[in-house]
């Protein structure tokens, strides 16, 4: 036997094999050209530097490591890392983060002051390294044949129960810290899964798989499963702080490009103008009255029939001069794409004949109903991408319209039977995940190709690494209630931990609401204020009564809600909006230095005061409250007539009120006014807004 030896990984690709002997299970270690890999049997095991402090994991039962990024690009900065093989073990360490391998295949990962962020959950009787042996026979990665498929995995970790869990992407819940949680790793209209986290125990997380399945953050375990994947692959990084850890993240996965100016202002938008000559009076009448307007958006269903990726002569005859009358006027026009192609659609044949749309594995090929028999393109086909592309290039783009409303992007399904549909990447179940990120990645493409410097979509979903493609995510199909504002408040945040910086909500909600109701007004009034302070504050609903239709034919089959601009719900709530976009407006010097942080380092715009915080332990418990950027200290009102509000102020900043102008040091509660009008709100690091009394 070989004593000890070290081997760096920038030796030029030396190899060195060992094999043990004991009376226990036999594995061999190696290093490759700086990995350290580890195998027994079927099981090939890599573990490499990727960025840094830290690690890409793989394992599989494949003749060939599958070799698919996912999420991942390749790391933007060289390390030192080392690899250390022994007798019945080896590590690797790459700056603050060192991974231990046994000789039976189990890791452990350590922070470079030698505490364990992360161990796999193995119990068996041959472990010579366990502290009680244990005859529950437990594998931590257990890779289940599917017969005549792939496999079905679990990847087992310890849990810590004190640790606090904050990511993972968009869930529709009251809570913020996600410990104790079970999620379904599988996107939904309202639902989206981004699954990266951040512990508090001080390393980041992500599960590069976008197979459906799910994780539980259990006290005594915490489980990842894929129902169906060739392989495991998870990427770990240590840092000393939040901010650390999420800059490493984008730094591997991608960051946003810097947004447009048009995206930092007021968007206005409903379900849905129904001709342009409607549109453009929303337009004349927001410019009459003098308030700041960006964006504009022609919602969906402007369309002869889904799939024609076109807007229908009927009812908006002349796009070009509205388009140049909207510029004219300063705003941008956003219009909707979607993805599904209905059987009657002018482009259904040819896309078929070349193999562009989703299949399913039985039954008749349809996968949504919503307005005729649909099947959506596949966007994870690169010649689909391509093709839709063009279509839009030539009927919007070539236009004018530089800003895309890319809608039902998990995709949506009739009915949610994800083992049901194929993709040209594979099933459904196994790579399905990944859908909304190549839906953005087309466009974005697309439009860089067209000589866009400045790429800005809106999707209703994303996966790890949408952010890199102008991806701003809004929140679904919501209720117009308070419980439901209470929930966005929750998943913008952990949007934000999970690494998607660009993200906003329908302010107001989407359903279940009639703009004459009095009732309705107050969750109208104080959903805008908190919109102020979402990184894009756009406003829209399907609102009632609905509005009489004004054809048969095309589009115009589809209904359309009530009105839905700030003027719409009264003088009172009219005069609330038109001074929090006044507000909006003055912040806007200062929401572009976030976006550039954004752009630059990866930092989420709006963050839970742990980000700018860490060191104060009682900012890790704080879940109504939220940082946007380093120096706005924002507290929603979420509950009905909700006359005062606690806010609890992080320890290290001197705080002040906006409102009153009063300053208190920071590390304590203190108790606020909310009228109707006024949102909690404090500022810190010197920087003052200047509102109405």
């Amino acid at each position: 036997m070989e004593k000890l030896k070290t081997i760096s990984a920038e030796s030029g690709g030396a190899t060195s094999e060992f094999r043990t002997s004991s009376d226990f299970l036999l594995g061999y270690f190696e290093e490759v050209d700086g990995a350290l890999t580890y195998r027994y049997d079927a099981e090939r095991v890599i573990i490499e530097p990727w960025g840094e402090n830290s690690l890409r994991v793989r394992a599989s039962k494949e003749a060939q490591m599958p070799e698919e990024k996912w999420a991942l690009t390749e790391p933007v900065k060289k390390t030192d890392a080392t690899v250390e093989i022994r007798e019945y073990s080896a590590s690797i360490t790459n700056g603050k983060i060192r991974a231990e391998i046994n000789n039976i295949g189990k890791i452990t990962i350590y922070n470079s002051r030698g505490e364990v962020l992360l161990e796999e959950y193995l119990r068996n009787r041959r472990d010579p390294f366990a502290k009680t042996m244990s005859s529950l026979e437990v594998e931590a990665r257990e890779f289940k044949p599917i017969i005549g498929g792939d496999y079905a995995l679990t990847m087992r970790f310890e849990s810590n129960p004190h640790e606090k869990i904050f990511g993972m992407g968009q869930y529709q819940q009251d809570f913020l810290d996600l410990k104790g949680a079970e999620l379904e790793l599988a996107h939904r209209n309202s639902q989206a899964s981004v699954p990266f986290c951040i512990s508090s125990l001080g390393y980041g997380f992500l599960w590069n798989n976008p197979a459906v399945g799910k994780v539980n953050f259990n006290r005594n375990i915490t489980s990842w499963y894929a129902s169906s994947t060739k392989k495991l692959d998870y990427w770990i990084t240590a840092g000393d702080s939040p901010r650390e850890i999420e800059q490493a993240y984008a730094d591997v996965t991608g960051k946003v490009p810097m947004m447009p100016e048009y995206g930092m202002g007021f968007w206005q938008c409903k379900l849905r103008y129904q001709t342009q000559d409607e549109l453009l009076s929303i337009a004349r009448e927001y410019k009459k009255r003098n308030i700041p307007i960006d964006v504009i958006v022609v919602d969906f269903f402007h369309w002869p029939k889904q799939g024609d990726w076109r807007f229908d002569p009927t009812y908006w005859p002349d796009p070009d001069a509205m388009i140049k009358e909207l510029k004219e006027m300063g705003i941008e026009l956003m219009v909707s794409v979607w993805p599904m192609v209905d059987y009657r659609s002018e482009n259904f044949d040819e896309m078929m004949a070349k193999g562009l749309l989703t299949r399913v594995e039985k039954g008749v090929r349809i996968d949504n109903t919503f307005q005729g028999n649909t099947i959506q393109y596949d966007a994870t086909n690169p010649e689909a991408r391509e093709y839709v592309w063009e279509k839009c290039k030539k009927n919007y783009y070539d236009k004018g319209v530089h800003i895309f409303w890319l809608d039902e992007a998990e995709p949506e399904y009739t009915v949610y039977d994800f083992e049901n549909y194929r993709y040209y990447l594979g099933p459904n179940c196994q790579i399905g995940n990944v859908y909304p990120v190549l839906y953005a990645k087309g466009f974005y493409d697309g439009m860089r190709k067209a000589g866009q410097e400045h790429v800005l979509n809106l999707l209703r979903c994303a996966w790890a690494g949408s952010q890199k493609y102008g991806a701003l995510v809004w929140s679904g199909d919501i209720h117009s209630t308070f419980a439901s504002l209470k929930n966005q408040l929750c998943a913008g945040l952990n949007m934000a931990m999970a690494g998607i910086p660009w993200w906003t909500t329908d302010i107001g909600g989407f359903f279940g609401a009639n703009i004459y109701d009095k009732a309705y007004h107050e969750v109208f009034t104080r959903w805008f204020e908190y919109g102020t302070f979402c990184p894009v504050m756009r406003l829209h609903g399907n609102r009632m009564p609905y509005q009489p239709q004004l054809g048969t034919t095309g589009g115009a089959t589809c209904v359309s809600g009530a009105p839905n601009e700030i003027w719409s719900y009264g003088d009172e709530v009219y005069d609330i909006c038109r001074k929090y976009i006044e507000l909006r407006e003055q912040m806007r010097p200062y929401i572009r230095e976030q976006m550039k942080a954004a752009h630059e380092k990866g930092d989420p715009v709006m963050r839970p005061l742990l980000y700018d915080y860490p060191q104060d332990n009682k900012a890790w418990e704080v879940e109504d409250e939220f940082m946007f950027g380093p120096d706005i200290l924002v507290a929603p009102v979420t509950d009905r007539g909700e006359e005062e509000k606690e806010v609890y102020l992080p320890a290290g900043s001197l705080w002040t009120n906006v409102w009153t102008g009063e300053q208190t040091e920071g590390g304590r509660r203190v108790t606020v006014k909310t009228p109707i009008d006024k949102i909690p709100l404090f500022t810190t690091n010197g920087y003052h807004l200047e509102v109405w009394a």
